[in-house]
């Protein structure tokens, strides 16, 4: 019994060995291009390094937390702009995660029982290049783009996308006369939170901002379209049937045997929308760089700016670790809000 005891433990050691010589190049890979530069960006993070040299010579002049309270305590450009980014990308995030988890829903309902054509014909934006989709949606929204021109013809006049930096809320409210959006109340403009007015932070999106959403829900609803498809092909058709027989509604269905079902599927589209959303770069870069007067500026692209254009890598990249930190938040949020009860 012993012998035979120690041979299964030595079969077991062999293969503990065989399993960390299969994964040690991955783990190699993953350590050498994914954990040591993020640990070098955060040593970054805490100096004032100009992108000349090495950031770790002893010659880097150390900055502390003082990248970090910039974003927050201390009044600046710095603070300000920040502060614009957030309020731009959690409009965007509003925006686009409902609409583009709901598209996508709707999407694998109808062509669950449906030809692959129609999935193919809904997926294929999802599978185009951003930078080409968003340089073609730059022209449509142009000012003398197809968008416009359509509207014209329908005898409305075409916004300026790419030039008004008005919110869409004030816009709104100017445009059923219940505010002058050229001329903000005084009870606004004054002291706000965080560097930025309550005049500023009721803005709502831009009308550039809108046409980014557009452009983001149109090229993403078709990959969570796949995941809600999967998820429906794999429900039991016994519990729809059962509610059917029982004379349940298509919708009584939808919202009490189905939807219950796809609460794994949906917790994973909401945090892959919602991290996606953080993290909106490609789009900004070619449509707008953060213009109109800021109102398209995200933090993943003022990370970028900061670092490579401004070349104060060390705010740089604490704007990247503050963005990874709200993601991180939003993400254990989300999972409570959607955890089984």
């Amino acid at each position: 019994m012993s012998s035979v005891a120690g041979k299964r433990g030595g079969i077991r050691g062999n293969e503990r060995v065989a399993g960390w010589l299969f994964v040690a190049p991955v783990v190699l890979v993953l350590g050498v291009f994914m954990l040591v530069p993020i640990l070098m960006a955060l040593w970054v993070s805490f100096t004032d390094w100009n992108g000349q040299g090495s950031p770790f010579r002893s010659g880097v002049p150390l900055a502390g937390l003082d990248n970090y309270t910039g974003l927050f305590s201390e009044d600046g450009l710095a603070r300000q702009n920040f502060m614009t980014s957030l309020r731009n990308n959690a409009y965007y995030v509003l925006a686009v995660v409902p609409l583009q988890t709901v598209l996508a829903l709707g999407l694998a309902l109808v062509v669950n029982k449906r030809k692959a054509f129609f999935r193919t014909a809904f997926y294929f934006p999802s599978v185009t290049s951003s930078v080409a989709v968003s340089v073609v949606f730059l022209f449509m929204f142009a000012n003398t783009g197809a968008v416009n021109q359509i509207l014209s013809f329908l005898g409305i006049n075409g916004p300026q996308w790419f030039s008004d930096p008005r919110g869409v809320l004030h816009l709104a409210l100017d445009g059923v006369g219940l505010l002058d959006s050229t001329a903000p109340p005084a009870a606004l403009t004054g002291h706000g939170v965080l560097g930025l007015t309550w005049w500023d932070w009721t803005s709502g999106p831009s009308v550039a901002m809108c046409a980014i959403i557009a452009l983001v829900v149109w090229t993403t609803s078709g990959t969570f379209m796949l995941m809600f498809l999967a998820a429906l092909q794999n429900l039991p058709v016994q519990l729809d049937e059962a509610g059917l027989i029982d004379g349940a509604s298509r919708w009584q269905r939808l919202r009490h045997i189905t939807l219950p079902q796809l609460r794994p599927t949906l917790f994973l589209v909401l945090t892959l929308g919602l991290i996606g959303t953080w993290q909106v770069f490609d789009q900004i870069y070619v449509m707008s760089q953060g213009d109109p007067a800021k109102t398209t500026l995200t933090p993943a692209y003022l990370s970028y700016r900061t670092a490579f254009r401004d070349f104060d890598y060390g705010s740089g990249a604490a704007i990247s670790f503050v963005l990874f930190l709200i993601i991180v938040v939003f993400t254990l949020l989300q999972r409570r809000a959607l955890r089984e009860k």
